[in-house]
């Protein structure tokens, strides 16, 4: 049998998707895919609050722990996987439960962002060349002078994604920001998005005291294995929440106060930047979140998605 829907649960991080996303799995006897753009690079575990290895044994899980932390791995590629991966849990059977916060490869599964999977890596190394002489600043005005949406939306500053975006108009001649507005391949599937939502002062709370245990659980010793292993501090991966900050502190360019502080207020805007991205998603039905659910709330969203499931007809 092949579905015709799929349950998609979002929310800003520390939202409690991944306890509650197993809870809803398990009543609907569903695999998980996760949407969660950090969660899919190997050894960053802690940091990244993936799913615990429980968790992980009671519900299979898909898209975490997929590549290293220095290989490239892009929303265009996730949406393109993504999507393969539901076609084929669908038909053997399976019904799948999307779980994430990342708002980028969301769209990339559901509405499409397919600018390219391809690389020029000898157009990447000549523009590295170039940014080494004339400096960011001048490369993102190039960036404008082709594709002025996308420059206005990145810092000069933010060099990884200029150089993908010039790279993208290198391959295709067409602008990152026009090829995300193209129409995609129409899904085979109808998405039933659910969202997780708290008041902002329980949320960041919550973010405040994940991030202390975080460090009880060993951010700071996950990190130092991460620089061990050759991993550099610049790489995309390691840009993510908690390990610049962390990395900074393991080489002494600030305390560990400081370090805690940075890595809380960074967590804090990020949840504020995935709430106002979801927010413009009407297709999205929020849930009122209470300090800690009891199983309630993973019965309410399922009463929803069978709801919903019906709606979209018979399979």
């Amino acid at each position: 049998m092949v579905e015709t829907a799929v349950l998609i649960l979002v929310g800003p991080t520390g939202s409690g998707k991944t306890s509650l996303s197993v809870d809803i799995a398990s009543a609907l006897g569903a695999e998980i895919i996760s949407a969660d753009s950090r969660q899919i690079f190997r050894y960053m575990d802690i940091v990244t609050a993936k799913p615990d290895r429980d968790q992980l044994s009671k519900i299979p899980h898909h898209f975490i722990d997929i590549v290293n932390p220095d290989q490239p791995y892009d929303a265009g590629q996730y949406g393109l996987d993504a999507r393969d991966r539901v076609r084929v849990l669908h038909e053997e059977g399976k019904p799948v439960l999307v779980v994430g916060g990342s708002g980028l490869y969301i769209k990339a599964l559901v509405d499409g962002f397919f600018e390219s999977s391809s690389r020029d890596d000898h157009f990447r190394v000549e523009l590295r060349k170039r940014i080494d002489e004339v400096g960011a600043k001048a490369i993102h005005d190039e960036l404008r002078a082709v594709d002025p949406v996308t420059a206005d939306r990145l810092h000069p500053n933010d060099v990884k994604r200029i150089e993908r975006a010039l790279e993208v108009y290198h391959l295709t001649g067409r602008p990152v920001s026009s090829l995300r507005e193209e129409p995609s391949i129409p899904l085979p599937w109808t998405p039933v998005f659910v969202g997780l939502q708290w008041s902002r002062e329980v949320l960041y709370s919550r973010i405040e005291r994940r991030v202390d245990e975080m460090l009880i659980a060993g951010a700071v010793e996950e990190t130092k294995k991460l620089l061990r292993m050759g991993y550099n501090p610049d790489l995309v991966s390691m840009e993510g929440l908690g390990y610049r900050e962390i990395a900074d502190y393991v080489a002494g360019r600030t305390t560990y106060e400081r370090m805690t502080e940075l890595f809380k207020q960074r967590t804090r805007n990020y949840a504020k930047r995935q709430l106002t991205w979801f927010r413009k998603d009407l297709r999205i039905k929020w849930f009122n979140m209470r300090e800690e659910h009891d199983g309630l709330m993973a019965e309410k969203i399922v009463e929803y998605w069978k709801e919903r499931r019906a709606d979209t007809g018979p399979p």
